[in-house]
């Protein structure tokens, strides 16, 4: 019987020729067997072969095989072989089950538009399964786990989905963690914030305000006038002090959005006497 091994650490494993033997094995060879099919000897480890006297013409043969276990070892099939000078072959093969963890990983896209899924999915390949779950910063609500991979889907996302998600991963009793930032990119309409009506003399004050990320440019111009009165980003206040009758007319607001523009407009009306 072959216990589980553990990564990193030191295994041996020991083959005993079977029965108790008159003259000697002419070698002990140990092989093993990957996903992939293909056997090979395992290498850079040490085998130490042995004989022990049991009477004047018996003898038990003994190969001890020392090796630092690592993943690649997990669920392969190591062979032991015997070939007798009689030319006898006898073998046994057994399954090798090691305790490993890989690199937690992460995929899925890290930027949606507002109304799209988001899907991510965090894998870690060990042995036992690793648990994982997903939760998303500054809240304690455990979004979904599962065992081995977990996958967190959103249906139609909102600005709010936006921030830092957290996959947990629970191996053994470790746990690590290891975080992904989403952004969700969404535009809402222009408003104009601003009096209609002002008297001759008075201030002019509108603010055109477009809500987005990334955050819309803003300008603002006036009808019939190739002068870009004022221009921001996400929100642009434009400030007209003393007031004219030449101040009247509507006012354009214009929102450069990714590579989208759209407009807004406004009528202002100046009373004077």
């Amino acid at each position: 019987m072959i216990p589980t091994l553990t990564e990193g650490q030191q295994a041996t494993l020991t083959c005993t020729a079977p029965g108790l033997c008159s003259g000697s094995v002419r070698e002990i060879t140990w092989t093993w067997r990957g996903a992939g099919g293909t056997e090979s000897y395992i290498t850079g480890n040490s085998t130490a072969f042995k004989t022990e006297n049991l009477t004047d013409v018996t003898w038990r043969h003994i190969s001890t095989l020392t090796f630092n276990a690592s993943p690649e070892h997990h669920k392969t099939n190591i062979t032991c072989k015997i070939n007798f000078t009689c030319g006898k072959t006898t073998e046994e093969t057994l399954t090798v089950n090691v305790n490993h963890k890989k690199e937690i990983t992460i995929s899925g896209v890290t930027t949606v538009k507002e109304g799209d899924v988001l899907n991510l999915t965090c894998s870690v390949e060990s042995f036992p399964p690793s648990v994982i779950g997903w939760s998303k910063f500054g809240s304690d609500t455990n979004l979904h786990s599962y065992s081995g991979s977990a996958r967190l889907v959103i249906e139609n996302v909102k600005p709010e989905h936006s921030g830092q998600y957290i996959c947990t991963v629970t191996y053994m009793n470790n746990s690590l963690k290891k975080d992904i930032n989403i952004t969700v990119i969404y535009n809402r309409a222009a408003q104009i914030i601003g009096n209609t009506t002002v008297k001759e003399g008075d201030v002019l004050n509108l603010t055109c305000r477009a809500e987005s990320f990334p955050p819309s440019v803003i300008e603002w111009s006036k009808l019939g006038s190739y002068t870009n009165l004022h221009n921001d980003t996400g929100s642009a206040t434009l400030v007209v002090h003393n007031v004219t009758s030449e101040h009247s007319g509507q006012y354009i607001c214009k929102v450069k959005y990714m590579i989208n523009t759209l407009k807004n407009n406004i009528t202002i009306t100046v009373i004077y006497f």
